[in-house]
Formats: C-alpha cells, sequence, structure tokens
C-alpha cells in the first residue's frame, strides 16, 4: 500500500476515494497495512479512511478501549465525516463498538471481524516472553488459519512491539482494558445494520462469539469465510471484499 501517511492536527491518517466514509480500525497488532486489499478494493467506490490508533502514545493511565474510542470521535468530529461506516478488526472492532453506542448518530453501517467486546483469546498467561522469537512466531501464526500468512515481516514487527517496555506496558493495559469492558449488556442499544464477517477458525475470537453478537445485536448479519482466522480481511481478501461489497450495496441504496 502505498498511500502517504497524513499528519493533520495531531491526527496520523491515510484517506483516499470518494463516495460515502469508510472508517478502518486495526487491531492491536495491526497495522494500517493489514488493510492493503480492502482499501484498494473499496476507494474506487467510497471515501476510505484507516486512522492511526494512539495505541503507544497515551498516557499509561489513559490507555484503554474507551480512550481509543474518544479519540476516533475526536477524530470524526475534525474531519466533519457524516453517516460514517464503521469497520473494526480485533481490538479495532471493540472500539467500534463503543463509539457507535456512544455516538449512534454519526455511524450508518457498523462492520466487525473478529472482534474483541464480548470474548477473546489472548496471548495466554505466559505473555509475555519477549526474547523468544519463535514463541512469538507461533502466536502470531495462531491468528491465521494458515500460519504462513505469519511473514517475517509481521513476526519481526510483533517482535519489536514486546521488545519494547513502554509499548508492552500499553499492550497489556490495552489487553485488560478489552476484557474488563464487556459489551454484552450495550450492544442491544445498537440498532444500525451490522455486518459481522468471521473467520470459521478463529481462535482468538472463535465462532461462538460471533454468534453471540449476531444474537444481541438485533439488526446484524452474520458472514463466515471459511479456511481462515482472526484476520479474514488479510487472509481471504478476495472472499472478504466479496461479501462486504455486496451487504454495502444492500444497505446502502
Amino acid at each position: 500500500m502505498e498511500y502517504q501517511l497524513k499528519e493533520d492536527n495531531g491526527f496520523e491518517y491515510i484517506e483516499h476515494g470518494n463516495g460515502p466514509t469508510l472508517i478502518l480500525l486495526h487491531g492491536l497488532f495491526g497495522a494500517l497495512s493489514n488493510f492493503k486489499d480492502l482499501f484498494s478494493h473499496f476507494e474506487k467506490n467510497y471515501k476510505v479512511v484507516i486512522p492511526k490508533l494512539p495505541i503507544y502514545s497515551l498516557s499509561l493511565i489513559d490507555t484503554g478501549v474507551k480512550s481509543l474510542a474518544k479519540f476516533v470521535h475526536e477524530f470524526i468530529e475534525y474531519k466533519n465525516y457524516k453517516d460514517v461506516i464503521l469497520l473494526g478488526n480485533s481490538l479495532g472492532g471493540h472500539v467500534g463498538l463503543v463509539y457507535t453506542t456512544k455516538h449512534p448518530e454519526k455511524v450508518k453501517n457498523l462492520v466487525l471481524t473478529g472482534s474483541s467486546g464480548l470474548y477473546e483469546s489472548a496471548f495466554g498467561s505466559s505473555f509475555p516472553r519477549r526474547e523468544d522469537y519463535n514463541y512469538i512466531k507461533e502466536r502470531v501464526g495462531l491468528t491465521f488459519y494458515n500460519p504462513e500468512h505469519a511473514s517475517k515481516e509481521l513476526v519481526d514487527e510483533v517482535f519489536e512491539i514486546v521488545g519494547d517496555r513502554n509499548k508492552l506496558l500499553r499492550i497489556l493495559a490495552l489487553a485488560k482494558s478489552a476484557t474488563r469492558h464487556n459489551m454484552k449488556d450495550d450492544l442491544h442499544a445498537i440498532t444500525q445494520p451490522t455486518c459481522l464477517i468471521w473467520g470459521k477458525q478463529d481462535t482468538i475470537t472463535p465462532p461462538e462469539v460471533a454468534v453471540e453478537f449476531n444474537a444481541l445485536i438485533k439488526n446484524s448479519d452474520l458472514f463466515w469465510i471459511d479456511k481462515c482466522g482472526h484476520a479474514a480481511m488479510m487472509e481471504q481478501p478476495e472472499e472478504f471484499n466479496k461479501v462486504l461489497g455486496e451487504w454495502l450495496s444492500k444497505n446502502n441504496k
């Protein structure tokens, strides 16, 4: 993805294309490049925006899901976006859920893929083993149905993050915040058309999580992608884009 990262009023983001505003929220270890196939596909008909969430720059005491949702609100207000389509993967989905419950008038559609907010399996009780590269490689591989998607570049990036004490502390703070902030009692308030796209072999937010989201969010549709783990837009991009494109067309006539 060769798009320029814009810097404006303290916000860093990628923005390209014209049409309805589609905002993509990345996960805890998610780079903006995780959305490269989705971005290039949808920029033809949408204004696609990826804000860089301040995961590593918030003060430690403020590092949590609510603070990230507040950041998203400040960004959307500053850019004066209206009727946004909010898509979040993993932690990004959780942030999208919090934002939608607090600012429903801003959100036209919600899209969740591998979202936290109900239950997720973190790196485990032995995490972090910061100096163990093979362990990190194994854990990153669990993100995918096919561990070959855990490229050396991706593993190196995660290894660098968990090897930085300041970044690691914020990762752990966010993971704890996501676990504590269960959305089960709030989901009934979401009335926007919601699209759930889930990998059948997701072991981090397993299939039963998607089923529960589907039951608790009244106006939601659930789609499964086979041979796919936690990052469907990376592992099965063609099918993901097809499912999302058809759903958006149906719900934005």
